[in-house]
């Protein structure tokens, strides 16, 4: 049986600070963020509620138009790949750090927690996955229940 392997993260939280993006030298946008997730608990011991946030550090490739929309407090969705890298810090030590690469990141609501459809400052970067819910007709275009029979006129395709 073939080997297989998964890495994937998603991340509904918070903005913890500003999107900064930066460019290589070859010009590819570099944008880096961190996200706020918690999660909160009730202590079987004490019956007290406890809360815990943990910070994940974001990178997002050629994204440069993104980091305008991602300011500090913003709600976002985040789904892409853990990667973790090592570098020597000025003592000659290995440091190693794990951040998210992002493959797909969504605005879902503002400073103010109102969704980006409700009066949000900011359009979503990216459409929303999944069935797109039709609007029924008004009412003045349907016919009143039991007032005949369907025929093919009725049918909206």
């Amino acid at each position: 049986m073939a080997s297989r392997s998964v890495n994937k993260v998603i991340l509904v939280g918070h903005l913890g600070r500003d999107a900064e993006t930066k460019f290589t030298t070859g010009g590819t946008a570099k944008t880096t963020f961190s996200v706020a997730t918690s999660r909160r608990w009730k202590d079987q011991q004490t019956g007290e509620w406890k809360e815990e946030t943990d910070w994940h550090n974001i990178v997002l490739w050629r994204s440069e138009n993104l980091a305008n929309y991602l300011t500090k407090g913003k709600q976002v969705y985040v789904e892409g790949r853990l990667q973790t890298r090592s570098y020597e810090d000025k003592d000659g030590k290995k440091v190693f750090f794990t951040e998210v690469v992002a493959e797909d990141v969504l605005l879902l609501s503002s400073r103010g927690g109102e969704g980006a459809g409700a009066g949000s400052e900011a359009p979503m970067p990216a459409a929303p996955r999944g069935p797109q819910r039709v609007p029924a007709a008004p009412a003045e275009d349907r016919p009143a229940p039991g007032s005949g029979p369907i025929t093919d006129d009725d049918v909206p395709f």
